[in-house]
């Protein structure tokens, strides 16, 4: 084989290296994506270290009372579909991921029996505390601000409207209602 013979295959090589390199830049610029306008996701906010003081995220527009007087039971059992998945509703339910939530209103915090409880909702429990209204409308708005260091995973129910259709919900799952608290 002679140097005119390697100097073709060389020049074939090169010119198919030239060749693919070239359809690359051609199709990078044809098929470039779209940068984001911001790099990453937005992430929820930080809480402060160690607040268990109820707040919810949001002041709500309406006082509770009024709020539950127009809550309607029928949209809370909708909206607690969701909490299916780690709660029973039905009275005599068992306990799931989180305790059974029939007769929940006016009974002690850390009340069902055979759930283990963080040592946040234990130390409520502790002193005596009770699932009131305005306590419970606070731990579905954001449980973590609510109690530190629950378990519970659920970010929380910003919508006062859906709060109070889901404590009017709540209250109709006993055989003796709690009363409504006065407007």
């Amino acid at each position: 084989m002679d140097s005119f013979e390697l100097n073709k295959i060389a020049g074939g090589l090169l010119a198919t290296l030239l060749f693919t390199m070239g359809i690359g830049i051609v199709a990078d610029t044809l098929f470039k994506p779209k940068a984001p306008l911001v790099a990453g996701y937005a992430l929820p906010a930080a809480e402060a270290a160690g607040s268990a003081a109820p707040a919810a995220a949001a002041a709500p527009a309406e006082p509770l009372p009024v709020r539950l007087a127009k809550g309607d039971a029928k949209k809370g059992e909708a909206s607690a579909k969701a909490c299916t998945a780690c709660h029973a509703f039905e009275k005599g339910g068992a306990n799931k991921v989180g305790p059974a939530l029939y007769g929940i209103l006016d009974k002690a915090k850390g009340g069902a029996a055979g759930f283990n409880y963080s040592a946040g909702i234990k130390e409520r429990a502790a002193k005596g505390e009770k699932w009131d209204y305005e306590s419970l409308d606070a731990f579905i708005a954001n449980p973590k601000a609510y109690v530190a260091g629950t378990l519970m995973g659920y970010a929380g129910l910003a919508d006062p409207a859906k709060r109070a259709d889901m404590l009017v919900y709540l209250r109709s799952l006993s055989d003796n209602p709690a009363p409504l608290p006065a407007q």
